[in-house]
């Protein structure tokens, strides 16, 4: 299947207590590169996300990051020391008996003490830690799946410009090989000549005659590069429907059919084969350009 590697996904989810946010921005690289940022109230879950990228998604680097909002106050611990309220009580009283201060200890001046009041976030239970994990990992799943169907999308529109070159590549391929055909003929009643005249030399054995035609017929012959390019565009059809991801065996076979042209261009004679094999490279070129967007 041709899918394409970059993509972009975000979504809001409101739960009970809290608001969940994902973000998901997927491009190109010659591997899988899950780059996660979560606070710190998901690290512990942090393997079980990155494994919900994987499971989608095989290649490219994908950027995650999740934030939580609580919807709800904060909730917090009191303690009071009461050894230190003790004890301020016990210096007032005393400081009062000298005459040195008036009044009672109120709650407001134990307030301005931090050892005899201390304010602390109230540890939340498993249970509401399970929860939270359940809801960020359903709200990156969903997102995930909203990238995929993105690269998906756009990976219609590769598969449908890979093809179109395809036909065209396959195209000029086929006349390339014609005028190499054209050209082995012109070839062949040159090689003809070459014989009548090494046989008219009698000092010539007729081994070296053999030979001769073997080196030229070997020359001009381009029947396996014909063969392997065909099977390879072949090969191209097959993985673009196949539901697996296929970009790198389809730059892989991209190398393998700019090697029959090469050789075609090193062996084939005839008009216009040069042109034909620059205007095959060309086209090879813009082709690996695309595919480098392929899952």
């Amino acid at each position: 299947m041709i899918k394409s590697m970059t993509g972009f996904a975000s979504l809001t989810r409101d739960e009970e207590s809290v608001t969940l946010s994902v973000t998901i921005r997927a491009v190109n690289h010659r591997y899988l590169d899950v780059q996660l940022r979560t606070p710190s109230a998901l690290a512990s879950i942090e393997p079980r996300l990155r494994a919900i990228v994987q499971q989608r998604v095989s290649r490219g680097r994908v950027e995650v990051s999740l934030s939580l909002q609580s919807r709800r106050p904060p909730a917090v611990d009191v303690d009071v020391n009461e050894a230190v309220i003790e004890g301020l009580a016990a210096a007032l009283e005393r400081a009062r008996e000298r005459g040195l201060v008036n009044g009672a200890l109120t709650p407001g001046d134990v307030l301005r003490f931090p050892q005899a009041v201390t304010v602390r976030d109230r540890q939340e239970g498993s249970d509401t830690d399970a929860e939270l994990a359940s809801a960020a990992e359903g709200a990156l799943t969903d997102a995930v799946e909203q990238l995929d169907g993105m690269r998906t999308s756009e990976g219609q529109h590769l598969r449908a410009e890979l093809d179109r070159r395809r036909t065209q590549l396959a195209d000029l391929f086929e006349r390339a090989a014609n005028a190499a055909a054209a050209g082995s003929t012109a070839l062949r009643a040159r090689l003809a000549d070459k014989v009548r005249e090494l046989q008219a030399d009698a000092s010539v054995e007729e081994a070296v005659i053999a030979q001769e035609i073997v080196r030229f017929a070997n020359r001009s012959d381009i029947t396996e590069e014909t063969v392997r390019f065909r099977a390879h565009i072949e090969h191209w059809r097959a993985l673009s429907d196949a539901p697996e991801p296929c970009g790198r065996k389809l730059d892989f076979l991209l190398q393998e059919m700019n090697r029959e042209i090469n050789t075609l261009g090193s062996k084939a004679e005839g008009p216009g084969v040069p042109e034909l094999v620059v205007s095959l490279k060309a086209e090879l070129e813009k082709m690996r350009e695309q595919v480098q967007n392929v899952e």
